[in-house]
């Protein structure tokens, strides 16, 4: 499917054009359309490719989707919404939903012992498009329910007032259009080490390169569902990786590493004589099964016969080693006969390279078979309904190649083991595998949150959520003998729902690993041991225990906590108790993805140790639709995000707050007006004695959001405690003379500066990263910090190297305000 209908929003009485396009071959010609599920009657709406309806009636609101058949197959397009409103209804209301942030520690709370401030949100809703006579097949002209007023209030706290924005008024408006991007790393799945220079190919068309580093960023192509995206070496030392990689569509980088399988070395086979090549057999065990090649099975591509020397390179990747799944190609999905999207379970991947000896030529192959250890596939009823599956580089999708079938007769020296075989031709270099369909599913809902809290508005958007379907030993749920598939779902809004095999017959049929990440960073789940708190993991009793949650590190304490192991036990449409998620049944994906937050779900979060954030006009990084120009965001542009940090060393006993403030330096509409307030606890160097380090953001000096002047943001550092400035990096203190004006430092408890507008770099202390996600950019500049330099990455503190500004602090003899107490309690006094 190559056009998928868009989303539109009408007026009752407005006409609506939906369109889908699907190629293959043959070309698809015929073509369905459904409405809510429910096949439209061709004669009454007369659409070919093309579905327009006029004079729409309420009752046509609702989910619009095609179907494309031809001889090949079937596949249907992704649904389409269609919300038609009664004359005279608004589709976005002026007044704004409520969504808090929370105020700095020294804000009184309210009456309810709250620091948290309503300040209010325009959801991003689409608003109908005037379109009067016109049909078309695009997205309607993006206008969208936004910000129309904001209002500057001000909050008493400790002493002074804090301003802050709050949406006063909603509208419609041009909708915000931030890039959609897919970022990340591709390396070796047995080194680590990168591909560098590799290519990058989206369908048929190359788009670019990895880099040095074996990294990559990918602008996702508007209208895109599925992005499949094929690495290939160009060294010929991997086999090349077929990945779907899961994206944001309402905008901004999600990060992915990328692993790929390095190709086994080639064995030397006499292509005059029959040859078999084992499957699977490296880890010590029994093989999967073995490819027969027969007697002059090699031709060149002219269809000649060649009889000579073949070197030859199979290779495959076995479910049963867990470590596998983060190297398997595509997403285990096929296109079934109704045109669904479908999932498959591998009992393992192969990929092939023959070649002549001596010219390195190309070689295909005429039929050769496949024959698969039936004692290897555990699930009785898969035994009837195992196929051989080849890889579409350019769909993503799996194809059948054949069925497996019972053999008729044991080979010689086996007669104890038994055999499915198939057969294939291998005309060009695809990946095969040994997979059956799997119509056991589910969802699974999982979200993520910013902190331990779990407060409702404080979900993060753009986290990337992975799952991979385990097959456990039998009686033993927490040792699982093979993987089986995996999903990745982005979380939105709402969170995420993660297709997943579940059983409503054993609870531990299958079971699911799950794990999250956000810019490269990994979240924590919720811990399962010594004691299991359902409030906490999200999830009631008793269906909890019947789910076995466990985090990774329930039995060793030593390992990672940013994972935790489910048995997928399909609910019980009976049993009350299990109807209200975090497992849904497949049918009722709708249900999982518009569950409340109130409702059974599984969680991560994010540890956030003693780090504050207060940015005047509110903005949601994990939601890049909820920027808002102004000129006092902290971040001018919604379409890149600068990230700066000024790295603090601190000489004294224990770790301590530091505090940057920043207010507009330079630009006449800003000058002394707040930005923002960022808050870091420093972090204990281990290598040097009563030395602590500080990676602090600032608000970076640039244009504002109406690109016309540069304003050099002045910003203060100020740690907390009985503290002095005891040096200043020379570099920085001569780059800062050099352009003016200076900022005042006469206080030897703060440091002051007009932040430079060059992306100075490490020898000055000062560390800037560029990206399109706000979060990524502040990860790269925080790992850079912590090792002290302008390209490395570190989460251990170096506190002594690429300092800025460094502070020497005592314990205060007792009674003694500090300098930040002061600045806290009075501040225009201080």
């Amino acid at each position: 499917m190559v056009l998928h209908p868009k989303a539109k929003v009408r007026v009752a009485g407005q006409e609506v054009t939906f369109c889908c396009k699907a190629s293959g071959t043959p070309v698809p010609k015929k073509y369905y359309w459904y409405h809510n599920g429910t096949l439209l009657e061709r004669k009454v709406h007369g659409y070919s490719s093309r579905l327009a309806l006029k004079g729409l009636a309420l009752e046509q609101a609702g989910t619009y989707h095609c179907k494309a058949s031809s001889e090949a197959g079937a596949i249907k397009s992704a649904p389409a919404q269609l919300t038609v409103l009664a004359q005279g209804q608004q589709s976005c209301k002026s007044e704004p939903e409520p969504s808090l942030v929370e105020l700095p520690s020294e804000c009184p709370q309210d009456a309810t012992g709250s620091r948290y401030y309503n300040v209010g949100r325009c959801p991003p809703a689409p608003c109908a498009s005037s379109v009067g006579g016109r049909s078309e097949c695009g997205a309607d002209a993006g206008r969208c329910c936004g910000v129309r007023r904001m209002e500057l209030r001000d909050i008493p706290c400790a002493g002074s007032s804090l301003p802050i924005k709050v949406v006063a008024e909603c509208g419609c408006g041009p909708c915000a259009q931030p890039r959609v991007l897919v970022q990340g790393r591709v390396t070796a799945a047995d080194t680590g080490e990168p591909l560098r220079f590799g290519q990058i190919f989206l369908g048929g068309r190359k788009v670019g390169f990895t880099g040095y580093k074996g990294s990559f960023t990918i602008e996702v192509p508007p209208d895109t569902q599925r992005l499949v995206v094929r690495f290939v070496d160009r060294q010929q030392r991997f086999v090349d990786a077929i990945k779907v990689l899961p994206f944001n569509r309402r905008g901004g980088a999600v990060y992915q590493e990328v692993k790929m399988l390095r190709k086994k070395e080639p064995v030397e086979l006499d292509g005059s004589r029959v040859n078999a090549i084992p499957l699977g057999e490296e880890s010590g065990r029994e093989p999967v099964g073995e490819l027969v090649l027969p007697a002059g099975v090699f031709l060149r591509p002219s269809g000649e016969v060649f009889n000579g020397t073949v070197q030859a390179s199979v290779t495959f990747l076995d479910p049963r080693d867990m470590a596998t799944a983060s190297a398997a190609s595509s997403d285990l999905s096929f296109a079934d006969a109704d045109g669904d999207i479908v999932p498959l379970r591998t009992y393992g991947m192969f990929a092939v390279e023959f070649r002549e000896q001596g010219s390195g030529a190309a070689l295909q192959t005429g039929p050769v078979q496949v024959r698969m250890d039936a004692g290897q596939v555990w699930m009785p009823e898969h035994l009837q309904k195992m196929k051989l599956w080849s890889l579409n580089p350019e769909t993503g999708l799996w194809e059948e190649e054949g069925i497996l079938q019972p053999a008729e007769g044991s080979r010689r020296k086996r007669e104890e083991r038994t055999f499915l075989v198939g057969n294939l031709e291998i005309r060009e270099r695809r990946l095969f595998n040994l997979d059956v369909p799997e119509d056991r599913r589910c969802f699974v809902k999982v979200r993520a949150y910013s902190n331990e809290k779990f407060n409702p508005y404080e979900q993060l958007e753009g986290v990337v959520i992975s799952l991979i379907n385990l097959e456990p030993q039998p009686g033993y749920p927490t040792n699982p003998r093979a993987w089986g598939r995996f999903d990745s779902v982005v979380t939105g809004p709402n969170g995420a729902c993660l297709p997943a095999f579940c059983d409503g017959q054993r609870a531990d049929a299958y079971s699911a690993y799950v794990t999250a990440t956000l810019g490269g960073e990994e979240l924590e789940a919720v811990a399962s041991s010594p004691k299991l708190n359902p409030n906490a993991v999200g999830v009631s009793q008793p269906y909890l225990g019947k789910l076995g949650y466990r985090r990774s590190d329930h039995d060793d304490p030593d390992l990672k906590k940013t994972a935790f192991q489910i048995n997928v036990a399909k609910p019980d449409p009976n049993n009350v108790d299990e109807t209200n998620g975090p497992v849904y049944p497949y049918r009722s994906l709708r249900e999982c993805e518009q569950a409340p937050v109130s409702a059974n779900h599984l969680r991560f979060y994010r540890v956030e140790v003693d780090k504050y954030e207060y940015n005047v006009v509110p903005f949601r990084e994990s939601d890049l639709t909820s920027w808002t120009g102004d000129y006092l965001s902290w971040w001018p542009n919604p379409q890149e995000f600068r990230a700066c940090f000024i790295k603090v060393q601190i000489e004294g006993p224990q770790e301590y707050m530091v505090r940057s403030r920043n207010v507009g330096g330079s630009h006449p509409r800003t000058r002394g007006q707040l930005y923002g307030l960022r808050d870091t606890r420093s972090v204990r160097d281990m290598l040097l004695e009563n030395t602590s380090g500080a990676c602090v953001e600032f608000k970076c000096s640039g244009m504002l959001f109406d690109q016309s002047l540069v304003d050099r943001t002045l910003v203060s550092i100020i740690p907390q405690g009985s503290c002095h400035r005891s040096a200043v990096n020379s570099l920085l203190r001569d780059y800062l003379s050099r352009h003016p004006p200076v900022a005042d430092n006469n206080h030897t408890a703060a440091f002051s500066m007009l932040a430079p507008v060059d992306p100075l770099g490490h020898n000055y202390g000062i560390y800037t990263v560029t990206d399109q996600n706000p979060r990524l950019a502040k990860e790269i500049a925080i790992g850079r910090c912590f090792d002290g330099t302008s390209d490395g990455f570190s989460r251990e503190m170096k506190a002594a190297a690429g300092t800025a500004v460094t502070f020497t602090c005592q314990e205060r003899p007792p009674g003694r305000e500090s300098f930040f107490q002061r600045l806290l309690t009075a501040p225009a006094e201080a």
